[in-house]
């Protein structure tokens, strides 16, 4: 099973990608989105969005931004 992620910009889609996982710098916390996660929606701080992406991990540097989980999609609408 995998995610559907989204990571947006106000300039644009910067990725559009299925994922097995993806690892965000939440406010409080950094967190992992596996597939099944319980929908949510989280503030992101400055740090790395990470993701595997057919067997290979990828990073994005944000500054920061919002995040919602629903039905094993994940859209984070960043500053980077």
């Amino acid at each position: 099973m995998t995610i559907g992620l989204h990571i947006l910009t106000p300039e644009g889609t910067l990725v559009r990608a299925d994922v097995s996982l993806v690892r965000l710098p939440g406010t409080f916390s950094p967190f992992t989105v596996l597939p099944g996660h319980a929908a949510m929606v989280s503030s992101l701080s400055e740090g790395d969005i990470s993701y595997v992406a057919d067997g290979k991990e990828e990073r994005l540097h944000i500054r920061e931004g919002f995040v919602r989980v629903e039905d094993n999609t994940v859209t984070a609408c960043v500053e980077v």
